[in-house]
């Protein structure tokens, strides 16, 4: 959606009476109103291969068409100011968060330069994705994924066998390794803003991450060595650095990226209680200063970034125009989705509802972990996250005491899952789209999902037995 439109948006939001169109009732939607969703993810999963050209130029238009099948019969059935109160919702409270946080991470990280020759063995390879893992919930998944993908391209570029390199850094960095604090992923940090505690996660979720990492890590070095091996003479590095002393440079970003955490973090610790309501939607003085100043910490990286530094590191606009605009239509489509599942029992979904929850009344955690888990997967997993919190009570209290357990399920499957396909989280698809930027190639969207099937399901099954009862 071009930023120009946004002012437009906001007045509508403004016109008298709209603030008092009706709440978005997910009892109210049939099965039938995810069916533009579907067609979202379809269109992702299977355009690039059959329509290859097409899909390159104009995916953004179909992004547009498959949002105005939502939003043309719900104006219909509900009226356009219902409409109209919905879509600002989602711009204001949900896709411009999204969208400028993502854009500043991938600005300021874009701005970094890691020189010298790295060489992209087994060895190297696992030891950036382990690097990877820990910064994620450091600096967010999408941080740190922005930060090294570059690096890890350049450290493989002599390599013929790569696509296992970059799925492993999708599964471990932009994925399970931010699953530590409310700083990695943005499910938890919306569970830190509902009153979970900034280290409850790191103390309840620590066995299953270090499981799943030491596990991921061991086969990804069997698997890469076992390409390195097979290809015999490697080919003479085509980007020498041979020359230049290992170090880095733009080192104002890193500056710039600690900024960025510390305004993500201030925003879930100081509450003013300031609160504007926009077509029905509050939006509080803590996030608007938050996106404000992270607005200005993107354009703080690109007016002090020497130009040579984003040459170096071939930093392009592409790949976030990509995931801006495919991610708007997946942001409207799935509105009606996440509503009838937040409708529970009174929704089209509510067999999920039913699913989690024991004929004794209590929550299932191993239930909670793949539902939670396998909606994350196609989903927005922050939502997501909302939905099966609110299911299991929405008591933050109840849910870090007696409880613990179907929230560790909630948190694990939230994130964890994001893995298993590319729209599962945002950094997902942004490092498909760099890596794809750069010539080389990504699997395709079930391509990908053969890969995350095939490695990750398994793990989560051992996970389940061990954890989630």
């Amino acid at each position: 959606m071009r930023a120009g439109r946004l002012p437009v948006l906001l007045g509508l939001g403004l016109l008298p009476g709209l603030a008092q169109a009706a709440a978005l009732d997910g009892a109210a939607f049939g099965v039938w109103w995810g069916l533009p969703f579907a067609g979202m993810l379809l269109s992702i999963a299977l355009m690039p291969l059959l329509l290859p050209s097409f899909w390159h130029h104009h995916f953004g238009k179909v992004a547009a068409g498959w949002s105005l099948a939502v939003l043309l019969p719900f104006a219909l059935q509900f009226g356009a100011g219902t409409a109209a109160q919905a879509l600002v919702h989602t711009l204001l409270a949900e896709y411009l968060p999204f969208i400028v946080l993502l854009a500043a991470l991938f600005t300021v990280s874009g701005g970094i330069y890691i020189r010298g020759n790295i060489h992209g063995s087994p060895l190297t390879n696992t030891a950036i994705l382990a690097l990877g893992a820990g910064l994620a919930s450091l600096m967010g998944t999408t941080g740190a994924s922005m930060l090294l993908i570059r690096p890890l391209i350049r450290a493989n570029d002599n390599r013929r066998h790569t696509v296992h390199v970059f799925v492993f850094f999708i599964f471990i960095v932009s994925n399970i390794g931010g699953s530590l604090t409310p700083l990695g992923d943005p499910p938890l940090f919306l569970g830190f803003l509902k009153g979970v505690s900034f280290f409850w996660t790191a103390q309840h979720l620590w066995p299953e991450t270090l499981f799943m990492l030491a596990a991921l890590l061991a086969i990804f070095f069997v698997l890469d060595s076992f390409w390195y091996r097979r290809e015999g003479v490697v080919p003479v590095d085509p980007t020498p650095d041979n020359t230049v002393r290992f170090g880095s440079g733009g080192g104002i970003n890193v500056v710039l990226l600690g900024a960025i955490v510390a305004l993500v973090l201030l925003s879930g610790t100081w509450k003013p209680g300031i609160v504007w309501s926009i077509a029905g939607t509050p939006v509080e003085l803590q996030n608007l200063v938050r996106d404000a100043l992270l607005v200005v910490v993107t354009l703080m990286s690109l007016r002090l970034t020497p130009a040579g530094v984003r040459q170096d590191n071939q930093f392009g606009w592409g790949p976030m125009l990509e995931v801006a605009k495919l991610f708007a239509g997946i942001f409207i489509t799935m509105l009606p989705v996440l509503a009838m599942l937040k409708a529970g029992d009174a929704g089209a979904f509510a067999a999920v509802a039913r699913a989690v929850t024991g004929p004794d009344g209590q929550p299932l955690p191993w239930a909670y972990f793949w539902f939670s888990g396998v909606l994350s997967s196609f989903l927005d997993n922050a939502p997501t996250y909302l939905v099966f919190f609110n299911l299991a009570g929405g008591d933050p209290a109840t849910l870090m005491g007696p409880l613990a357990t179907t929230l560790a399920a909630i948190s694990a499957g939230s994130v964890f899952m994001g893995a298993n396909s590319y729209i599962g989280n945002a950094p997902n698809f942004m490092v498909k789209a760099i890596v794809e930027d750069r010539g080389l190639r990504m699997p395709s969207f079930f391509g990908y999902m053969a890969w995350s099937f095939g490695i990750l399901l398994p793990l989560f099954v051992v996970l389940t037995f061990i954890w989630m009862r």
